[in-house]
């Protein structure tokens, strides 16, 4: 949403003291703590600010609002879900576009509405281009090397985007961006999507599979796409094609995908989401154990790139995501004025 949408211009008007909105922001970090005192005022919202995230054992931050924020990073159970209903809360806004840490359909059950908030795709759409380069030109497997002084080239040449085919699974606000950033680089690109909304060359999953050089997806995860590149997918890939994911961790069956590099026919993976990764991205786990088989096995290998479920996190991101979060609040207020 534009700061010249007509819906922001009217939440921006003075208002009227008794007209400000309590909104609690649950799981707030600093720099989201810094945005949402700064541009309240704005939308006539005073912010009940913790970095504790919601669960049943913080429910009394909740007292007396009828609207909470939340983040993304920690689960929320339904049981703390059923509390918040009991209290009076009606809404939640998730800083986030996915709804994987809590059951939309459980929350709508006992009087909650949960929506999730959007914000600028170049984020995401930026740091999936790196990663792709990072993936073409085989990055991690050079900075290991130099990191150890050994400064040789790689034994394998990098290749070339213009000279690939690139399948973009999901062409929504960012698999459309990732496309128009593609385009740049002169290769040819294939697309796949159960509806689609940009003007692309379309296939079917199948063939987009078969003819790929690069995978990257960008389809949200539901149970129709849950492992919806799995073992069978893998086989049918076209030998030696790289895969990158910053959608969400379980579009990809990590078992299989593991396998599949091992095999070699999968020459790469650059992974910014990972199954399993709730309680270990976003922890520091330099002196701790990793409660995840397959991410240290992934790690270990040169051609497979992991960051930690990072690609969102940009300024510009940020304020769009409080912004947002605030704006969504204030309309469900006014909706609930109108009914």
């Amino acid at each position: 949403m534009s700061s010249s949408d007509p819906a922001r211009t009217a939440i921006r008007r003075p208002r009227s003291r008794s007209a400000t909105l309590e909104i609690t922001i649950y799981g707030c970090g600093p720099d989201e703590a810094v945005l949402f005192r700064e541009l309240a005022p704005q939308y006539g919202v005073l912010p009940k600010i913790t970095e504790a995230p919601v669960s049943e054992a913080t429910i009394e931050l909740a007292f007396g609002n009828r609207c909470i924020s939340v983040g993304h990073k920690t689960k929320i159970t339904n049981s703390t879900l059923l509390a918040l209903s009991r209290i009076g809360v009606g809404y939640i806004s998730t800083r986030s576009i996915g709804y994987n840490h809590l059951d939309p359909r459980f929350a709508e059950s006992v009087g909650i509405t949960v929506e999730n908030v959007t914000y600028s795709p170049d984020s995401v759409a930026d740091y999936t281009l790196m990663l792709i380069l990072m993936a073409v030109r085989q990055a991690k497997a050079m900075v290991r090397r130099t990191d150890l002084h050994d400064y040789r080239l790689n034994d394998v040449r990098g290749r070339e985007l213009r000279d690939l085919t690139v399948g973009v699974i999901g062409t929504g606000r960012i698999g459309a961006a990732v496309i128009d950033r593609l385009h740049g680089f002169g290769g040819r690109i294939l697309a796949y999507d159960l509806r689609p909304k940009i003007a692309a060359d379309y296939v079917p999953l199948d063939e987009l599979l078969q003819q790929s050089d690069l995978i990257t997806l960008h389809t949200p995860l539901t149970p129709d796409t849950h492992h919806l590149l799995g073992r069978h997918e893998f086989e049918r890939l076209k030998p030696g094609a790289l895969v990158i994911n910053t959608g969400r961790g379980a579009l990809l069956d990590t078992e299989a995908l593991h396998a599949a590099l091992i095999s070699g026919r999968v020459s790469g993976a650059a992974l910014d989401v990972l199954e399993g990764e709730e309680g270990i991205f976003y922890i520091d786990h330099r002196d701790t154990a990793i409660d995840n088989e397959l991410l240290p096995r992934l790690q270990a290998l040169p051609n497979v790139l992991i960051s930690p479920h990072t690609a969102y996190y940009t300024d510009h991101a940020l304020r769009d995501t409080v912004e947002n979060s605030m704006i969504n609040c204030r309309q469900f207020e006014s909706r609930s004025q109108h009914d």
